[in-house]
């Protein structure tokens, strides 16, 4: 170490971390807690909406995603870059789901995920969005778990093909399936078609 060099400011450090992938920030997360801090901040909207769009109301939602960054804090160091963070980190925020629906023995409607509002919605277009979202959460009710938690991880969690096979522990052509078939059994329920 060269005592001469400068200290790095506080405000380069956190610029630094700012311009580091999630993967990478993953890594130093295990001695470092502002990288941790920023994954927090990253991920924090993400898995909320994962969890409020599983569950259906906003305290268990809140919940479970406390729970899911307090278990992705003990365990990263079992984080080996294999695959993408958020990924890993949806993989937690399913299994709390999954544990939450043992303990309750019952399945929510998605009646709260109206609540989530884009920052740039203009008052017409969040309007428009709440009632979507109130028939798209009657619609995701009757769906298998399966296909459920397929749209759940793609839509509300963000993820893309590969990353929600990743979670689910199926092949990406299994998902494709389950998402296609989601989106058949919506189509019908909310009574339009695809062109």
């Amino acid at each position: 170490m060269n005592f001469l060099s400068p200290c790095p400011s506080p405000n380069q450090r956190f610029a630094d971390i700012k311009m580091q992938s999630d993967e990478e920030l993953a890594q130093e997360a295990r001695y470092r807690s502002e990288a941790f801090a920023e994954l927090y901040r990253r991920k924090l909207n993400a898995v909320y909406r994962y969890h409020l769009s599983r569950v259906g109301n906003v305290h268990d939602a809140q919940d479970l995603t406390a729970q899911t960054f307090l278990a992705a804090q003990k365990a990263i160091a079992s984080f080996r870059g294999q695959s993408k963070f958020v990924a890993w980190l949806m993989g937690i925020a399913s299994r709390k789901t999954i544990d939450h629906f043992r303990r309750q023995r019952l399945t929510l409607p998605l009646e709260a995920a109206n609540e989530i509002a884009d920052d740039l919605m203009t008052p017409e277009e969040f309007a428009a969005q709440q009632l979507s979202l109130e028939q798209v959460a009657q619609a995701l009710s009757q769906l298998t778990h399966d296909r459920a938690e397929a749209i759940a991880l793609q839509v509300f969690g963000g993820l893309n093909t590969t990353e929600v096979a990743h979670v689910m522990g199926k092949s990406e052509g299994a998902v494709k399936m389950l998402v296609c078939r989601a989106l058949k059994d919506l189509r019908k329920h909310l009574g339009t078609t695809c062109e």
